[in-house]
């Protein structure tokens, strides 16, 4: 398990390197790994982690799910933005292991997305093979 602190209410975290020791410290050589994040209010995406790009993403979301938009889910906790673009993203990826490595592409990061912070958050990694 990944345990992260994020530090802003959204925030965009590259977490390849310690998915890619949690493969390593499985001992799986060929299969797959499954990453899941444990909150409704954060996504797992791969895509290029180029800092541009990250705050395109950002961008991105704010326009698409915009904050005090009236959502029946801000009654409660006033965070209906952030679960509903959680939605879009996704809380899980999978990512091949092949020779004990990530099998990634050349632009390829695993991107951990915080949209309700800060917080304490888990990511579990589960490899599966031989």
């Amino acid at each position: 398990m990944i345990q992260i602190r994020t530090s802003k209410r959204v925030e965009i975290i590259d977490i390849t390197s310690r998915v890619a020791e949690e493969v390593e410290r499985s001992g799986i050589r060929e299969g797959i790994a499954v990453i899941y994040t444990k909150h409704t209010t954060t996504g797992i995406v791969i895509n290029e982690g180029e800092s541009g790009l990250l705050k395109d993403i950002e961008n991105m979301l704010s326009k698409l799910v915009p904050q005090n938009q009236g959502y029946i889910h801000d009654r409660i906790d006033n965070n209906a933005d952030a679960h509903l673009r959680a939605v879009l993203l996704g809380n899980s990826a999978v990512v091949p292991v092949s020779d004990g490595r990530l099998e990634l592409g050349t632009w390829q990061s695993i991107l951990f997305i915080e949209l309700d912070g800060p917080r304490n958050r888990s990511v579990v990694v589960k490899v599966i093979g031989q």
